[in-house]
């Protein structure tokens, strides 16, 4: 980042660094819970069984602000059918 001159930019940067951390961790954590739906799709596995779980990250990183309402509700929908696909 830039040079920070002032006390409330520091504190700014200070806090930006902390979110952008959070940020990534939520980010990473839905990932890996989507990819885990879809590759058992794509196995031929159950992958009704992990829609639960994946539903409640992505509702979660909706209210935590990583996911727009309707991006959230486009990948739920795609990991729903995707899943009736592989019964």
């Amino acid at each position: 980042m830039g040079k920070a001159s002032s006390k409330s930019t520091k504190k700014r940067l200070r806090q930006s660094k902390k979110k952008q951390v959070q940020n990534k961790s939520n980010r990473t954590r839905l990932k890996t819970e989507v990819k885990k739906v879809r590759l058992s799709a794509a196995s031929g596995e159950d992958a009704a069984k992990l829609l639960p779980e994946a539903y409640s990250i992505i509702d979660k990183s909706v209210r935590k602000g990583v996911l727009s309402k309707n991006a959230a509700a486009r990948q739920k929908s795609r990991l729903t059918k995707l899943a009736n696909r592989s019964l």
